[in-house]
């Protein structure tokens, strides 16, 4: 659907009317802007763009310039932020004329695109309101992307620059920077100006260029764990401070990494695809790629007595029984030392 809607976009093929709502910000921002560059040209923009809150102006303020016909160009651009009668929550102190809103979505000004921004996951269609909206739109639905539309969505966006990128980059880059739109899109465009126009991006530039997210680092700490490569994992841990990640810090990250290894491993063990991991624990589909084949280095044992020792770490650096950086390296050494569980690499 989003590829559809912006091919028309791109073709100049415009609505009327546009509902944007979804989890994912950054595609309902791109959506928008790709809008409004295909619309307006600069020059028209401080004349027939607006924008209103719904939290802060009457949507009827906003149907009012709708309404009125453009100044120095064929149509108007009007962004809705906000409208949240059309979620199930509470009506807050702004009033609006909902009559006057069901008027406009059946008959649309045609010298005006209005666009409706809903950062919502869902809208109450149970409400008519809501219902005659999507109706009368063009629906864009901003959710996470599946990892093969993720895969696509950064090679159009490195090929858009004039560069390319191996599939291995590819994996490298996503495995660092993780799968927010927002800071893969800001990697991307730093990654295509290093490649130049015509370039390849390779996965050691990628290894060059892109930090790892904090997420990413404990991660590969874990991996190192796995492996009982303690030097290696307390490397990591070193980097971590260097970049000034508090060690109490680290401890919550590593409680998280390992609660997810335990649950994909048991969900896995139930039969769940993993797609129906990624719904179930609402973690995008390549993370639990990722933390399904970690998991499947460790023994269910070994996950939950981790989750213990950081639990007890924890407690211990926040009673002050011990210093914050050393409970770290107690818990490396510790899981270095310890060998490893029969059936480590199944379920026992």
């Amino acid at each position: 659907m989003l590829e559809r809607v912006w091919g028309n976009i791109e073709k100049r093929c415009f609505s009327p009317l546009y509902l944007l709502y979804g989890n994912e910000p950054f595609l309902l921002t791109e959506t928008y802007e790709r809008l409004v560059n295909a619309a307006l040209g600069p020059e028209e923009r401080e004349w027939n763009l607006a924008v209103y809150d719904c939290e802060e102006t009457p949507v009827e303020a906003a149907l009012e310039e709708a309404e009125t016909v453009p100044f120095f160009g064929e149509r108007r651009v009007i962004l809705i932020k906000h409208p949240y009668f059309f979620t199930s929550e509470k009506e807050k102190e702004i009033e609006h004329d909902l009559a006057k809103l069901e008027a406009y979505l059946k008959a649309p000004s045609p010298f005006s695109i209005v666009v409706f921004f809903a950062p919502y996951e869902k809208l109450d269609e149970r409400k008519k309101i809501t219902k005659l909206a999507k109706e009368q739109s063009e629906v864009v639905i901003a959710a996470p992307l599946a990892e093969a539309e993720l895969r696509a969505w950064v090679r159009r966006r490195i090929e858009s620059q004039g560069a390319q990128a191996s599939d291995e980059a590819i994996d490298v880059l996503l495995r660092r920077a993780g799968t927010q739109l927002s800071a893969l899109a800001n990697e991307i465009d730093k990654l295509a100006l290093f490649a130049g126009s015509g370039g390849t991006i390779e996965a050691a530039a990628v290894e060059r260029l892109v930090a790892r997210t904090p997420e990413e680092n404990v991660f590969v700490l874990v991996e190192q764990v796995a492996k009982r490569d303690i030097p290696a994992a307390l490397q990591t841990f070193y980097d971590l401070l260097e970049n000034n990640e508090e060690p109490i810090k680290i401890l919550a990250l590593l409680a998280a990494h390992f609660r997810l290894l335990s649950q994909v491993k048991w969900l896995a063990s139930l039969g769940y695809g993993q797609a129906q991991i990624a719904a179930a624990l609402k973690v995008h589909p390549f993370r639990v790629k990722l933390a399904l084949a970690q998991a499947a280095r460790f023994a269910d044992g070994e996950l939950a007595e981790a989750i213990n020792e950081l639990a007890d770490a924890d407690y211990e650096v926040k009673s002050g029984a011990v210093d914050r950086r050393l409970a770290v390296e107690l818990l490396l050494m510790r899981w270095g030392t310890r060998p490893a569980q029969a059936g480590r690499h199944g379920r026992r």
